[in-house]
């Protein structure tokens, strides 16, 4: 069974660690209708993606 022989300081735990934070989510604004949307998403109040306007699925994806 593996064990380890030093016992980890609580500097080097802490430094592993600094990397788990959580980030917020990117917003951009929709050029169609000026509303905060996802960067390469369609935009969820008027539908539209890069200057079109997008069909919505028939059926949900498997």
């Amino acid at each position: 069974m593996a064990v380890p022989k030093r016992k980890t300081s609580k500097s080097r735990r802490d430094k592993r660690r600094a990397t788990h934070k959580l980030s917020t989510p990117v917003v951009v604004e929709c050029p169609q209708c000026h509303q905060p949307k996802r960067p390469h998403h369609v935009c969820p109040t008027c539908g539209t993606y890069r200057g079109r306007e997008v069909e919505p699925l028939r059926s949900t994806a498997p």
